[in-house]
């Protein structure tokens, strides 16, 4: 499913794209195919999801790409099952069974490991993983069969819930909801309950249901997509500022955009505030971020005049 080797005539696109990455498919896959749809100049994506996950990915487009940071450092919530007994080398299916346990767990018991693997957490991160040392990826220790040392590191699981289930691929299995914060490993999470258990887990499917504000109702498929016209493809895409839920609107006449754009503090009557989405009013537009210190407006990410122009040509 690699993108076409076609040569297209690329075009500035500006926006993003919430795609249900489907499964089997990397993340950079995705993504240059969907660039190859939209026939876009630039794109990048908010953060990996494994080829066996599903699920929320915004990709971004032109200036949006500006703004991508915000969805890495954003909360994401996954929805996952893991199957009870079984250690696998990996931590989900990919990987090589090593261990076996009997499996005999109570509600009360999947009560308690609810109550304890919500909150503050350390959570040391799995040799089958692209976090580096020493340069190089971790898997690349773990395909060459050494195992390395890796510092524990803080996250906050926000919600989580726990509930046995009935699953074809599994005689004992667990359907498990996490609200996260980011770089949480959800497999090493399953590890981590299926441990507290007594009988040991790894993941058997993994699906992101949420990224930030972004919800998986709201995705569009790869095959829906490609099934669709280039109008209505690009219809799809949501605004810029879709990326900017939590900044404050602060509106800056012609003048003062003009200078704020070239990188000029401005002054005003605002409250200090570290998260500030500034507009233009003629013409009305997303202008870029920045914060607001002692009554002056200090510029952050910023669009060029020429994004401004394009995006005000594909939304009149």
């Amino acid at each position: 499913m690699n993108a076409p080797s076609t040569r297209v005539q690329r075009r500035p696109v500006h926006g993003v794209l919430l795609l249900d990455k489907p499964l089997d498919l990397s993340s950079n896959n995705a993504l240059q195919r969907c660039k190859w749809l939209l026939r876009a100049e630039k794109a990048g994506h908010t953060g990996t999801l494994d080829p066996l996950a599903t699920g929320v990915l915004p990709l971004c487009f032109g200036a949006a790409t500006k703004f991508s940071q915000l969805q890495l450092d954003a909360d994401k919530t996954y929805e996952a099952v893991a199957r009870l007994g079984f250690k696998t080398t990996t931590g989900d299916a990919e990987g090589e069974v090593i261990a076996t346990r009997p499996v005999s767990v109570t509600d009360a018991q999947l009560a308690a490991v609810q109550r304890q693997f919500t909150g503050p957490l350390r959570q040391v991160p799995p040799m089958h993983s692209a976090l580096k040392k020493d340069g190089k990826a971790l898997y690349e220790y773990a395909r060459a069969g050494e195992e390395v040392e890796r510092e524990a590191r803080d996250l906050t699981v926000h919600e989580l819930t726990l509930e046995r289930m009935q699953d074809p691929r599994a005689e004992h299995a667990i359907r498990m909801v996490a609200k996260v914060s980011k770089g949480t490993y959800i497999r090493t999470l399953a590890e981590d309950i299926g441990e507290a258990l007594g009988c040991g887990a790894h993941l058997i499917s993994l699906r992101r249901i949420a990224t930030g504000h972004y919800r998986v109702d709201q995705c569009v498929t790869l095959p829906a997509l490609e099934a669709m016209s280039e109008q209505e493809r690009l219809a799809c895409l949501l605004p810029v500022d879709s990326l900017l839920p939590q900044h404050t609107a602060v509106t800056l006449d012609a003048d003062n955009a003009g200078r704020f754009l070239s990188g000029l503090r401005r002054r005003g009557v605002w409250n200090d505030d570290e998260q500030v989405a500034v507009y233009g009013t003629d013409p009305p537009a997303l202008l870029g971020t920045g914060h607001i210190r002692a009554g002056e407006l200090i510029p952050g990410r910023l669009l060029s005049p020429p994004e401004i122009q394009q995006i005000l040509e594909t939304t009149t």
